[in-house]
């Protein structure tokens, strides 16, 4: 839940939120400011962690980096696949095949073990995502004979 909170800001921050609301459709400058407020706290928890906006939306990234969200898809699948790995081994493993850091990969489940569902939603919206891109591709190359 939220509730209205009265704080003073630059008259050059107020430009800039209305700036950037003006820009992003749906975006009023004082939900611009709450959602700024929200990542730079995560930010701060986090460090390394930056957002970015996309066509799915805006999301958590290592910073220079890949999303969150990958390197989670990437953990969850190397342990299904390699169950009697240790966790270490894991990291490493994801590290070796992802070409992300052991310390950005602990960095993305540091993330994850305070805000799992989100990134889980991230990745069910990339899997489905990426299911209907095959099922169009399957369609449009049996079209074609392939």
């Amino acid at each position: 839940m939220s509730s209205p909170r009265s704080i003073r800001l630059e008259d050059r921050t107020l430009e800039r939120l209305s700036s950037y609301a003006t820009r992003h459709v749906g975006v009023t400058g004082a939900s611009a400011a709450a959602r700024f407020v929200e990542e730079g706290l995560r930010m701060d928890s986090h460090p390394g962690i930056v957002f970015r906006d996309g066509p799915a939306g805006r999301r958590a990234v290592i910073a220079g980096g890949a999303d969150v969200w990958e390197v989670i898809q990437a953990v969850a699948a190397t342990r299904d696949s390699e169950p009697s790995l240790s966790p270490a081994e894991i990291m490493d493993l994801v590290s070796v095949n992802s070409g992300v850091s052991s310390k950005h990969v602990r960095l993305a489940l540091d993330y994850y073990g305070e805000f799992s569902d989100e990134i889980d939603a991230q990745i069910v919206e990339a899997s489905s995502a990426e299911a209907a891109f095959r099922e169009s591709y399957a369609h449009s190359s049996a079209l074609l004979g392939a």
